[in-house]
């Protein structure tokens, strides 16, 4: 009877199937193709190392930074032109969403300034209601 300790018919050698020959076998699990023998502590430090500095700022940096990481919003003049052209059709909201296929919410966020410019939109909302309005910077 063999001892608790001996696995006898248990293979834990890592096998791996390849058209190449002489490409099997087993490997060491710290030899990892890729990996150079590091660590997953090693590698994961490397990671976030390499994603703050591919920007060129660091976390702490980025924490800071209040002004220049804003998405562009919507300018007060687009916001004006759009109340102004929506009222002389006589549309609520609602009407000029359902008109365009879109959720109410867009609209909304376009006229309250917060919504992200985006010129396919304005055109849609500029046929619809027949006025010319102010596009988004590139």
């Amino acid at each position: 009877m063999p001892a608790r300790g001996e696995y006898r018919g248990q293979d834990f050698e890592t096998v791996s199937f390849s058209s190449k020959p002489g490409a099997g076998g087993s490997r060491p699990t710290s030899a990892r193709p890729g990996t150079g023998g590091a660590s997953s502590a090693q590698r994961a430090q490397g990671s976030a190392n390499s994603m703050t500095s591919g920007t060129g700022l660091s976390a702490r940096k980025l924490e800071d930074e209040t002004e220049e990481l804003k998405h562009a919003t919507v300018s007060t003049d687009l916001k004006q032109a759009m109340i102004k052209a929506r009222n002389a059709k006589g549309f609520t909201q609602k009407q000029l969403a359902q008109q365009l296929n879109m959720q109410p919410q867009v609209i909304n966020e376009y006229e309250s300034g917060k919504a992200i410019p985006n010129n396919a939109i304005i055109a849609k909302i500029e046929r619809a209601l027949g006025a010319k309005l102010p596009r988004a910077k590139k």
